[in-house]
């Protein structure tokens, strides 16, 4: 008679697989991604500060006549306007790709971002930029002309008409862009957890000055650049979190997992009788 065989051993359980990425996307994208971002929002915000204080070397609103037709007598501060005219163009592109670089963060984050604040972060982007370079434009023209054209200087209130051509475009226009670009890349940056609470709510009161301030000092315009800035520390930081290296095996990863416990080994088949033995046959004496 013959031992039944062992029961089998039951398969051990398949370990949870880790969620799909996004195709075609690496944590290394996201940290130059990042990185990209942070840069490029440093040297805008540097380089709008220099333009703005430039160009607000320029007779305001609320100056009389005769500092407008000192201002154009004097050579030097025109220099000074038409420099700051020059870096207008450069800080709008450093913006152009601080905008484009959030955007390709928040693709390899959030593979189906809120279609509604995608599609108005880059709508306000684009209006901020274009009313930035008109306004500034208008406010500049008159001491680029005399400066650079060698023309007599215009008259006051010509000056002064171009100055609040470009203080609108600027103030209630181009500012209100910046608002609600500011707003809009706020909420996707916290949805996809790159800020915290605390200074998403930060920047969201920065945001909510930009859109709702009814002011023409230019002191109003630098809330901007420092929500640029405080966006890209977050991003820098995040960037240096998604690229920080794995723990090495042994430091942090998880024991392997036992073996399943099946009992006592069974005993091995006893060997089977040779009845045909002569020692064995019950006809034998």
């Amino acid at each position: 008679m013959t031992a039944s065989p062992a029961p089998a051993t039951p398969p051990a359980p398949d370990a949870p697989s880790a969620p799909d990425a996004p195709a075609g996307t690496s944590s290394s994208d996201t940290a130059s991604a990042s990185r990209i971002a942070a840069i490029s929002g440093v040297v805008f915000a540097a380089l709008f500060v220099v333009a703005l204080v430039l160009v607000h070397r320029a007779p305001t609103l609320s100056d009389p006549d005769s500092a407008y037709a000192g201002f154009y007598a004097n050579g030097g501060d025109q220099l000074f306007v038409a420099v700051g005219l020059y870096l207008v163009p450069f800080a709008g592109i450093a913006f152009l790709w601080h905008m484009t670089a959030i955007r390709a963060v928040l693709d390899t984050l959030t593979p189906t971002p809120s279609a509604m604040a995608h599609g108005l972060n880059l709508l306000a982007g684009a209006i901020f930029v274009t009313l930035l370079f008109a306004g500034t434009a208008a406010v500049g023209a008159v001491a680029f002309g005399v400066y650079f054209g060698h023309s007599p200087a215009e008259d006051p209130q010509t000056a002064r008409a171009l100055t609040g051509v470009g203080y609108g475009l600027v103030f209630v226009f181009a500012v209100r862009g910046a608002g609600m670009f500011a707003l809009t890349t706020t909420t996707l940056l916290r949805n996809a957890k790159v800020l915290p609470l605390v200074p998403a709510v930060l920047a969201y009161l920065l945001a909510a000055f930009l859109l709702l301030a009814v002011t023409n000092n230019p002191a109003a315009v630098l809330v901007f650049p420092a929500w640029v800035v405080l966006i890209s520390i977050f991003l820098l930081r995040h960037a240096h979190r998604v690229a920080a290296p794995a723990p090495e095996p042994g430091t942090g990863a998880a024991a392997p997992a036992p073996e399943p416990d099946t009992g006592p080994a069974a005993p091995a088949p006893a060997a089977a009788l040779d009845t045909t033995s002569p020692s064995l046959r019950s006809d034998q004496p």
